[in-house]
Parts: structure tokens; C-alpha cells; sequence
């Protein structure tokens, strides 16, 4: 079975052609890609598919996980924060193979799914229910989210565009950044907040807050990488002090989708922002605030709370996808 995948996210475009034995990828050939380098889906394809013509040959199916919302039927995608939309119809033929489309983290689920456990970071041990609900969310560009219902050795994914609800303050800061949100681009949802862009911002609205002559990482080519950096490089930064906020805001919400859907299963954590600021979330702020639930704190606290640190989980996750939806006629 011979698979094409792709993750392809606001950011960065990662394709490559697996096979498999068993339930497992074996990845023969990968690229990563800048997204922005590209007028849309068919020119990044029409780059790879040139670049990996000698592989392509015999493939089974593809999969393209993107970083928007899904058709029911899997054949259209509109990207969230770019430009792009995606057709299956006319991508097929570059491919010379059917093409399903799934979100983003769909993908990132199908890959959570079969995460072996020498890939999870564990913030919080809870206690697990095997068949429990499991949560996938993750900060990177944006805000990802979808659940995993579990049934002994199969699973399901129900995709989500819950990254986009509104922002819930949990103090008087938050509430201050909440409007700075509302007045800067008119709503202050959650991945306004908790994402890339969203560290950005809220290290321009802290700066903005201090009299202190700043350094402005705001001027790096990523912004929000330069932030981190920074962050863990000074303990008493403004970075540092941005990036504790972020903790206590991405642990607030995950803990309240996870009390939304029962996550028993666990909550798993990916996305290019989670992984770099992986050694402050650990500092205690993200659980934190993901406990503070008053009343239902126990219930919160038998929550898992993992960190998944494959890196290419969306890319593994998009071929596995592949497989279900072609190779298991």
C-alpha cells in the first residue's frame, strides 16, 4: 500500500509518500515546504509531484490535511489563514490518484490515535479511561482542535473548528487584551489568543502596557519563535512574562474543552508553538489553569494531559487517513 499525505498549514507545507505494513507509515520520501512560497495548493503539488516523480508511481490514494474547514464529502477546503481554497476535482489529476481532504486536526488526531507512548510528554497522569474520549488541540499558526472517540482497536475523529469560540478572560489582564483584541480585529476569539499571531499580540499589548525601552522581536521574520526564544533565554523579559500568560490562557481553554467533551481518554497536545515553549508549559501555569475549575477541579484533575512531540504527527496522521479512505476496500 502506497500512500501521498500532506499537512499543509498556514505556515509551512510538509508532503511525502509512505508505505505501509501493517497501521504503521514508512515515509520513502519527504519535503517541507514554505506555504508562502506558493499562489495555492495546485502550485505546491505541481513543485512535489515534480520533485517526486519517481515515487509517485503506484500510489493508492492521497490524503491533504488543511488548515481550514472541510466538505462533509472531503472534496473542498477553504484555508483559514491563507488565500487558498482546495478542490479535489481538479487536484486529482496532478496526483493521477483519488484525493480525500481532511482538517488539519483531523490528521493530528488520526495521528494521536496510534501514538505510541515513547511520544507523549505527560503533564498531568489523571486517570485514563481506555475507550474514553480523546482531545487533540494545539497552538501553531493557529488553533487546532478535534476529538478521537475510542472503541477497543478502532477509533473516530470528529474534525472542529473550536479554536475559532470566543475568548474567555480569566482576570483583569486578560480582560484589558480581550478588548485590545475586540478593537484591533473586531472579535477576540481563541486563536486570536492562543496561536502564533496570538503571542505576537499579546506581546505588543503587554509592551504597550510598560514604559520600559523594549526590544522588539516583533521585527523577526517569525515573531512568535523570536518571542519564545527570548522567553527562555531571559527569565525576566517581557517575553518571558508574555509567554507565562500564553501558558495560563492555552491551559484555561484546553481544560474547558476538555471538561465540553468528557475527555477521559486525555488530552493530547501538538502544534509547532506548543513543542517550543514545551520547557515553560511544564513550569506549572498551563495546569494550572487547565484545574481551575472550581467545582469540577477533581473532575478536571482525572483528566491526562500529554504532550505529543512527533513533529510530523499531522503528516503521519494525513497518510493513515489516506489508507482508511483507499486501501481498506
Amino acid at each position: 500500500m502506497k500512500v501521498l499525505a500532506g499537512d499543509l498549514g498556514g505556515t509551512k507545507a510538509l508532503l511525502g509518500i509512505a508505505e505501509f505494513a501493517g497501521n504503521v507509515p514508512r515515509f520513502i520520501l519527504t519535503r517541507r515546504l514554505a506555504s508562502a512560497d506558493f499562489s495555492g495548493v495546485d502550485a505546491l503539488l505541481r513543485q512535489f509531484c515534480g520533485e517526486a516523480a519517481d515515487q509517485l508511481a503506484g500510489i493508492d490514494g492521497a490524503c491533504l490535511a488543511v488548515a481550514g474547514p472541510v466538505s462533509e464529502d472531503g472534496r473542498q477546503a477553504r484555508f483559514t489563514n491563507l488565500p487558498w481554497q482546495a478542490e479535489a476535482a481538479v487536484l486529482e489529476p496532478l496526483l493521477g490518484a483519488p484525493l480525500t481532504l481532511a482538517n488539519d486536526f483531523a490528521a493530528v488526531a488520526a495521528g494521536i490515535a496510534t501514538l505510541p507512548d515513547e511520544q507523549r510528554i505527560t503533564l498531568q497522569p489523571g486517570d485514563p479511561l481506555t475507550d474514553g474520549v480523546r482531545l487533540a488541540i494545539g497552538a501553531g499558526t493557529g488553533l487546532g482542535m478535534a476529538t478521537i472517540v475510542m472503541g477497543g482497536d478502532t477509533f473516530r475523529i470528529l474534525p472542529s473548528e473550536g479554536g475559532h469560540v470566543g475568548f474567555a478572560p480569566a482576570n483583569e489582564v486578560q480582560d484589558a487584551f480581550a478588548a485590545f483584541l475586540r478593537a484591533g480585529q473586531g472579535r477576540a476569539t481563541a486563536e486570536r489568543a492562543i496561536s502564533g499571531m496570538g503571542l505576537s499580540t499579546l506581546y505588543r499589548f503587554l509592551a504597550q502596557r510598560t514604559s520600559a525601552d523594549l526590544p522588539d522581536p516583533l521585527a523577526a521574520e517569525d515573531p512568535s519563535a523570536a518571542i519564545g526564544a527570548r522567553a527562555l533565554a531571559d527569565p525576566a523579559s517581557l517575553a518571558r512574562r508574555t509567554v507565562g500568560m500564553f501558558a495560563a490562557m492555552y491551559g484555561a481553554f484546553a481544560g474547558d474543552m476538555a471538561l465540553t467533551l468528557m475527555a477521559r481518554g486525555g488530552v493530547f497536545l501538538a502544534g509547532g508553538v506548543t513543542q517550543k515553549l514545551l520547557p515553560v508549559l511544564r513550569e506549572g501555569a498551563f495546569m494550572d489553569a487547565f484545574n481551575a475549575k472550581l467545582e469540577h477541579a477533581d473532575l478536571a484533575r482525572k483528566m491526562p494531559v500529554y504532550v505529543a512531540t512527533d513533529p510530523e504527527i499531522g503528516l503521519n496522521g494525513a497518510a493513515g487517513l489516506a489508507r482508511m479512505a483507499f486501501c481498506q476496500a
